[in-house]
């Protein structure tokens, strides 16, 4: 919550576009705050404003670092987090890069309204991410040893890769579609119409207003379907990991 008040006001101080997205705004429909077995927060931001995010982000007392994929070495995701550098998180995903709790920031980027040019780049993308995994983790990724071996030994570097997936996620010109383009899925059923985030309203979440995107009962809705009934109990489950305060 600390991370999240801190990138709202500096979204608020430097005119930048943030959403409350994925669970976090399920949560905050639903319960006016988390899920109750949930532990992280996901927001979203227009391409546009991720990257200036990302340029202008600074924090003068060090508390709250935002990691840029295109800038990291051995960073695991391929977007960005917000890191309160006063903690430590232990998660399989990362092992070998120490990371503290963080917050995630998904850009949002236009898509083609070609359905079948849409099928065949989210096929690509889901085949580049995967690459991209199995050449920055020590542990296998995937269900099959000989695609991990293979995709590890697949002749192109990691920045290689990351370029490449940004000149096939990334149009500059509008669309009426957008997604989030930066993870193996969301499945294309996680497109929506651009017009959900062409502003913004306020939305309470634990006690305080943030942002989401005006549409965002549609964009739940095509992405979640009925989002308002409470998902079976063997299916509210938590992330894998722990986390500690520094000495």
């Amino acid at each position: 919550m600390g991370i999240l008040d801190y990138v709202h006001q500096f979204c608020e101080q430097h005119g930048l576009c943030y959403f409350l997205s994925s669970g976090t705004l399920i949560g905050a429909v639903r319960h006016k705050g988390y899920i109750p077995w949930d532990d992280d927060i996901d927001i979203y931001m227009p391409r546009k404003d991720y990257e200036q995010f990302l340029l202008t982000y600074h924090d003068a007392s060090g508390r709250y670092k935002a990691i840029d994929p295109q800038r990291e070495d051995h960073y695991y995701y391929t977007f960005a987090k917000v890191v309160d550098m006063r903690t430590r998180m232990v998660e399989k995903e990362t092992e070998g890069y120490e990371i503290g709790v963080y917050m995630d920031i998904f850009p949002v980027d236009y898509v083609t309204e070609d359905l079948e040019e849409r099928e065949r780049i989210f096929k690509q993308k889901k085949l580049l991410y995967k690459i991209r995994r199995c050449k920055i983790s020590s542990n296998n990724p995937l269900q099959s040893r000989l695609a991990y071996i293979v995709y590890r030994c697949w002749p192109m570097t990691v920045k290689q890769i990351e370029r490449k997936i940004r000149r096939l996620i990334v149009l500059e010109e509008p669309t009426h579609t957008v997604c989030n383009m930066t993870e193996a899925g969301p499945s294309i059923k996680g497109c929506f119409p651009a017009e959900d985030i062409a502003s913004s309203v306020d939305i309470e979440f634990e006690g305080k207003l943030y942002k989401t995107m005006a549409g965002y009962k549609d964009y739940l809705k095509r992405t979640y379907g009925d989002y308002m009934t409470l998902p079976p109990v063997e299916q509210r489950v938590t992330h894998k990991f722990e986390a500690y305060i520094k000495d």
